[in-house]
């Protein structure tokens, strides 16, 4: 009877191994099955990824374009791992956001270029600020060095040498209209034209908003040299970089069929990066 139930237990130890190596095999399968995660800033960019999905699915990978409101929440849930990828960020705004909040996140292929501006409800021209106009930007430091140096090229305020890509509020060397510079969230600035004399807005937040880069007070005009360092990005968690169906999606995005999409639909305010 002993060597009954010795051998009844062995049976069921060797059982209960077998389905130990099935279950994470069945869970990898469903896994692969569930579409690919794509995180993107509320948009247009949420429609280019959407044409991107469907060249993808053609070629074996489903994609679910998942949009969010606020610039740090693509990241927070690309590290969190509820999302498998995303795409709405520069370099040095990625670069920024590793740094303060140790994010585990990594830069793959570029995407596309967006030319920003400044805009103005209640003037036409940026000489037509008054003294004490108030004036916004983004409050994220990259962005906020962004719209200054934009503010800069247009004239109306003059920054350290030293600051470049780094310049903050701090950074204002000279200020001859005495404009109040406000930082709001990159979301809010279109609604704060009501406010606020002239905002910076990308494009991306002006195209929802209806507002045309063509009749910007000042714009990026100068597409080689925003290149190297406004280019969005795709990111991936580092011990995702390397998956196939990241990969997949990511050449479906780089495709002709989507290039002459974004060529089409947006006119110039939003530039395909290859």
């Amino acid at each position: 009877m002993t060597g009954v139930v010795a051998r009844m237990r062995g049976l069921a130890l060797a059982l209960a191994g077998v389905l130990s190596l099935a279950a994470p095999h069945g869970a990898l399968a469903q896994a692969a099955d569930k579409p690919l995660k794509v995180g993107v800033s509320a948009g247009p960019y949420g429609d280019i990824l959407r044409e991107a999905a469907k060249v993808s699915e053609k070629n074996g990978v489903k994609a679910e374009i998942i949009e969010f409101t606020d610039w740090n929440q693509p990241n927070a849930a690309l590290q969190a791992g509820d999302i498998d990828l995303n795409n709405f960020q520069h370099k040095f705004y990625l670069a920024n956001q590793v740094k303060a909040r140790n994010y585990q996140l990594v830069a793959l292929d570029e995407s596309i270029l967006v030319p920003a501006g400044i805009y103005s409800k209640a003037y036409a021209r940026v000489a037509d600020l008054p003294n004490g106009a108030k004036i916004a930007i983004p409050n994220d430091p990259t962005n906020a060095a962004r719209a200054l140096l934009l503010f800069q090229k247009a004239g109306l305020i003059k920054l350290k040498a030293s600051a470049g890509l780094n310049a903050s509020i701090l950074d204002v060397e000279e200020n001859p209209k005495k404009l109040q510079i406000v930082e709001l969230d990159a979301a809010q600035l279109p609604r704060s034209l009501d406010d606020v004399g002239a905002a910076f807005v990308s494009s991306n937040y002006a195209y929802l908003a209806g507002l045309d880069l063509r009749k910007a007070l000042a714009a990026e005009t100068q597409v080689a040299e925003l290149k190297p360092y406004f280019t969005l990005l795709f990111a991936a968690r580092d011990d995702r970089k390397d998956d196939p169906r990241i990969k997949t999606f990511i050449a479906a995005y780089r495709s002709q069929q989507v290039k002459d999409f974004i060529i089409e639909k947006f006119n110039g305010t939003i530039l395909p990066a290859w």
